[in-house]
C-alpha cells in the first residue's frame, strides 16, 4: 500500500528516482457493523469494510490535513477533495519542505513545482491516502486475515472502527487501520513489520467530512499559463512475450506492464505485481557496458522501499516495493530471461 506514503504524490516513480533521477457530493455511507450484518462472518464484514474505505476516499467531500512519518522523517499536507456525483477533483497541498501542489481530476494529475515553474502531468492509480486498494478487496482474505480491533478509537477527534490485517505468509507486512464510525473514510493507516513495530503510517490530524467545497479552494495557489508543462510517457508493453519469466511471489498477481520514456529519451521497462494492498515493481533496462556501475547491487533500502539490483543476461533489474527484502531477493534471483526464437 504505497500508497500509505506522502511521497509517493509524487509520480515520478521512486523506482525511476533510484534507475535514472528523478453517491452526490458529500453523501454518507452506511456503517457496516456486526448488527446491520448479522449472517456474515468477522472476515467478511471487514473485507466490506474495507471496499466502503475505498469508496468513501472516492465519493465523500472532505477537507483535512494529514501527516505522513516514516522513522525520523515527517511530512504534512492539505487535502479538498470534491466529488460532484461523476468526477473528483482533488487538491493536495505540500506543507513542509518546497512548496508543491498536486491537483487530481479523476487519475489525471498535474504536480506543480513552483521552484522550477514546471508542471508534470500523468495518470496516476486511486490508491493514494486516504484511499487504499490497488486490486479488488475480495482477494485479500487469500493473503491476509482481517479482524475488527476490539476497542473503538479516536483520530482527529472523530471516532473510528479499527482494523487489523495480518500477512497469512512472510512476502507481506501487516496493516493496521481506522475507519470513520459515521462515513467509513480511512482516517488512519499504519504499516507494521513481523515484531509488530510500526514501520510508517499516515493520518488524519484534522478533517471535515461533507465539507462545502468551493471552486477558490482547488485553485492553486500560483498562475501556471507560463510554466513548462510536461506528460510522463509511456506506452503498454507485453514483457512476458518478450521472454521474462517472472514467477510471482505466493499471493501476487500482474497489474501492469509499461514502457516508461524520460526526459533524455531514457526508456525503461516497468513491471508491477501488487496483492491489492503491497506492490512491487521491476524496472527493466539495458545493461551498458559504457557504466562503471549500477546501483543498487544487491539489497538496499530507501525509507520503508526495500530494493534489489540484479544483471540478468544483458539487462539491468531494480526490483523494489514496501515489503520484507528477502521476498525481493528471492524474486530477483528467479527471474529469468529467454530471448523469444525471432529474437535469437
Amino acid at each position: 500500500m504505497s500508497r500509505l506514503l506522502c511521497s509517493a504524490l509524487s509520480f515520478l516513480l521512486i523506482g525511476a528516482s533510484v534507475l535514472a533521477q528523478a453517491s452526490p457530493p458529500g453523501a454518507q455511507l452506511p456503517a457496516a457493523s456486526a448488527q446491520s450484518l448479522p449472517q456474515q462472518s468477522e472476515a467478511s464484514e471487514v473485507n466490506q469494510i474495507v471496499r466502503q474505505i475505498q469508496h468513501a476516499a472516492r465519493t465523500l467531500n472532505y477537507v483535512g490535513v494529514f501527516a505522513f512519518q516514516q522513522g525520523e522523517r515527517f511530512e504534512s499536507s492539505r487535502i479538498t477533495h470534491l466529488f460532484d456525483g461523476k468526477n473528483e477533483k482533488e487538491r493536495i497541498e505540500i506543507l513542509d519542505g518546497a512548496p508543491r501542489e498536486y491537483l487530481r481530476f479523476n487519475d489525471e494529475v498535474q504536480g506543480l513545482m513552483p521552484d522550477r515553474k514546471l508542471v508534470l502531468l500523468e495518470r496516476q492509480r486511486g490508491d493514494r491516502f486516504p484511499g487504499l486498494l490497488l486490486n479488488d478487496a475480495q482477494s485479500l482474505e487469500k493473503n491476509y486475515t482481517m479482524r475488527m480491533a476490539p476497542e473503538q478509537l479516536r483520530i482527529a477527534g472523530r471516532p473510528c472502527r479499527g482494523i487489523e490485517i495480518t500477512p497469512r505468509d512472510s512476502h507481506r507486512y501487516g496493516y493496521r487501520l481506522c475507519a470513520d464510525l459515521e462515513s467509513n473514510l480511512l482516517l488512519k493507516a499504519q504499516m507494521v513489520g513481523s515484531e509488530g513495530v510500526v514501520i510508517e503510517q499516515v493520518a488524519f490530524t484534522q478533517v471535515t467530512i461533507g465539507a462545502e467545497i468551493t471552486d477558490a479552494m482547488l485553485t492553486p495557489a500560483w498562475v501556471t499559463s507560463d510554466w513548462r508543462r510536461v506528460r510522463a510517457q509511456h506506452a503498454k508493453v507485453d514483457l512476458l512475450g518478450q521472454g521474462w519469466r517472472i514467477p510471482s511471489p505466493a499471493g501476487y498477481v500482474l497489474t501492469s506492464q509499461l514502457e516508461r520514456v524520460f526526459s533524455n529519451n531514457k526508456r525503461v521497462n516497468q513491471l508491477v505485481l501488487s496483492d491489492g494492498l503491497a506492490t512491487i515493481s521491476i524496472f527493466i533496462e539495458p545493461y551498458l557496458l559504457e557504466r562503471s556501475e549500477y546501483e543498487p547491487q544487491g539489497a538496499a533500502r530507501s525509507g520503508s522501499v526495500n530494493i534489489f539490483g540484479i544483471k540478468v543476461a544483458n539487462f539491468w533489474l531494480t526490483v523494489l516495493g514496501e515489503v520484507p527484502a528477502a521476498t525481493l531477493e528471492q524474486l530477483a534471483q528467479a527471474i529469468q530471461y529467454v530471448p523469444p526464437t525471432s529474437a535469437r
